[in-house]
C-alpha cells in the first residue's frame, strides 16, 4: 500500500526523553532511586499528557510528598532540560520528508503546556502539517480513540499511514487499525523503513 502520511511519534524519536538519566545527572543515582520508588512520577505525567495543566499537576504532587518536594518539582521547573537533546537524524529525516512535500503528522503524548514549551525550543516541532497532541485530544496512546481522531481529521485512509513510535504497544494498537508501523529503536533504522517505502533516496536519508 503506498504511504500518503508519515507519523511520527516525539519523544525517544525526534527527542530524548530519558527523566531517570537526568534525575540522576541533578541529584545523583540513589535519590533519584527514592523519589521515583517512593512516587509514580511517569503517573503524574499521564495526567498532564490527557490534558491537566503542567504546573497545578507537578506541583500539588510535590505538596503530597514535603520531603521530596523539591526533587518533584524538578520536573516542572527543569522540564525542557529532561526533554532534550533533539535527536539529529530523525530531524533531518523529517526536513527531508517536508522537502520532498510529503505530509508529516506527528502524533504524541504530550501535555498542552510541555508541547508549547518544546515548539519554542526546537523549531522542527513545528513543522509537522498537522500535530496531534494528547493534551489537546483528552487521551493518550495506546488508547484506540487516539488513533481513530487522527484518522477522522486527516481524512487519510489508515492503511496509507506509516507510523513510527519507540513503544512496541503504541506500534501494536496502530497495527491493529491497519496502519503501516515502524517500531523505533534508532533513527538509521527508521531511514532505512522510509528509503524502502520509497519515500526518500538513500542520500537524502542520511
Amino acid at each position: 500500500m503506498t504511504v500518503e502520511a508519515v507519523v511520527f511519534d516525539i519523544g525517544n524519536v525526534l527527542i530524548e526523553w530519558q527523566p531517570e538519566r537526568y534525575y540522576d545527572s541533578v541529584i545523583g543515582e540513589a535519590r533519584r532511586r527514592t523519589v521515583f520508588e517512593t512516587v509514580d512520577l511517569h503517573a503524574m505525567n499521564d495526567r498532564v499528557d490527557r490534558g491537566e495543566n503542567f504546573y497545578d499537576v507537578i506541583y500539588e504532587t510535590a505538596d503530597q510528598y514535603p520531603e521530596l518536594r523539591d526533587d518533584i518539582r524538578i520536573w516542572h521547573d527543569n522540564w525542557i532540560e529532561m526533554a532534550s537533546p533533539p535527536i539529529t537524524h530523525s530531524v533531518r529525516l523529517l526536513q527531508a520528508l517536508r522537502a520532498k512535500q510529503v505530509p508529516v503528522f506527528a502524533l504524541t503524548n504530550f501535555g498542552v503546556e510541555t508541547f508549547e514549551i518544546a515548539q519554542g525550543t526546537y523549531d522542527f516541532l513545528n513543522a509537522f502539517d498537522r500535530a496531534y497532541v494528547s493534551g489537546h485530544m483528552k487521551v493518550i496512546k495506546p488508547d484506540a480513540e487516539i488513533y481513530e481522531q487522527l484518522e477522522t481529521d486527516c481524512g487519510v485512509a489508515p492503511a496509507s499511514l506509516l507510523f513510527a513510535d519507540d513503544r512496541l504497544e503504541n506500534i501494536e494498537a496502530a497495527a491493529a487499525r491497519g496502519w503501516q508501523t515502524h517500531l523505533f529503536e534508532g533513527p538509521s533504522g527508521w531511514a532505512a523503513r522510509l528509503v524502502g517505502a520509497g519515500l526518500l533516496s538513500e542520500v537524502e536519508a542520511q
